[in-house]
């Protein structure tokens, strides 16, 4: 069976919804959750729901919400013996949603992730070197996305990036200037990792540093899968929209898992594509009945 070693971010995710379109600079009625979250975790924990071996690389806090954020990642049946416990409290991403489920704002606080260090890469060498796939995500420091993919490019193994947001992507721009097997921005990203605003020529540029394959997420419009052979735009899946909060990481996890299956990079994003439908028709950051045949269905 492949095994995937994710590395990146674990947090709580305090979510807050408008119950009517939100105005700006007042209070707003509402509901809110708390919920497992993090992109390096949610990214896991779609990957085991829809069967892939994973196992997650992170750091919590010696807090009560650590103590709940592990149980649950270990629930959900993700590998948890790699992640470490911070001296900071365990990271939140505290999210604002219109009445409509789009993201209005969002305040991540990561300090717990960022301390892991390259050292504590090198003491995991073996695992990344057994590993299919590496996922890294842009919660690291770029000390310690470095010393991963100079890690994985040792052993030979396939490392994608999320870059997460547009500042991580800024800060990441100079360490992801080598070889690499996917990079999944989306439009802001691949702004902030290149400096050009036309999607081509920023595309082409990635590629030229290194990229093996690009995967541009273009939100409601689809997607689309620059490769060697040219480029490929992955039609968006129709859908109710309850929430789009997981979304990309559902859809990135549901590439993994295809292609590691036997998929081909274009029939990895259509079904990835797919799972980001169905994460976002529910109330859930990783929708908890998420399978491999109900991505293919949908996909269908």
């Amino acid at each position: 069976m492949s095994e995937v070693l994710v590395i990146g971010g674990a947090n709580v995710d305090l979510k807050a919804r408008s119950a009517a379109p939100v105005v700006a600079a007042t209070s707003n009625p509402g509901s809110a959750s708390l919920t497992p979250g993090g992109v390096g975790r949610n990214i896991a924990e779609n990957l085991a729901r829809l069967g892939t071996a994973t196992t997650l690389l992170t750091a919590i806090g010696p807090d009560a919400l650590g103590d709940d954020l592990l149980a649950a990642t270990a629930a959900a049946g993700v590998g948890v013996s790699l992640v470490r416990r911070s001296e900071v409290g365990t990271g939140t991403y505290t999210a604002v949603l219109d009445d409509g489920g789009e993201l209005v704002v969002a305040v991540a606080d990561m300090a717990a992730v960022e301390s892991l260090t390259p050292a504590h890469i090198t003491a995991v060498r073996e695992r990344i070197a057994a590993a299919d796939l590496v996922v890294v995500d842009g919660n690291l420091l770029p000390a310690t996305v470095t010393a991963v993919l100079d890690a994985a490019e040792t052993a030979g193994v396939r490392v994608v990036v999320d870059p997460v947001s547009v500042p991580k992507a800024s800060r990441l721009a100079a360490s992801i200037r080598r070889p690499l097997f996917l990079l999944t921005p989306n439009a802001d990203e691949l702004t902030a990792l290149t400096g050009q605003t036309d999607r081509e020529a920023a595309v082409a540029a990635l590629h030229e540093c290194g990229a093996q394959l690009v995967w541009l997420r273009l939100g409601p419009a689809g997607s689309v899968l620059s490769t060697p052979d040219g480029a490929v735009v992955v039609p968006p899946r129709g859908g109710t929209v309850v929430d789009v909060t997981g979304a990309g990481d559902a859809m990135l996890a549901a590439f993994c898992h295809f292609l590691l299956t036997g998929a081909t990079p274009e029939q990895a994003a259509r079904l990835g594509q797919a799972a980001a439908a169905l994460t976002v028709a529910s109330p859930a950051t990783v929708r908890p009945d998420l399978t491999a045949t109900l991505v293919r269905s949908t996909s269908a």
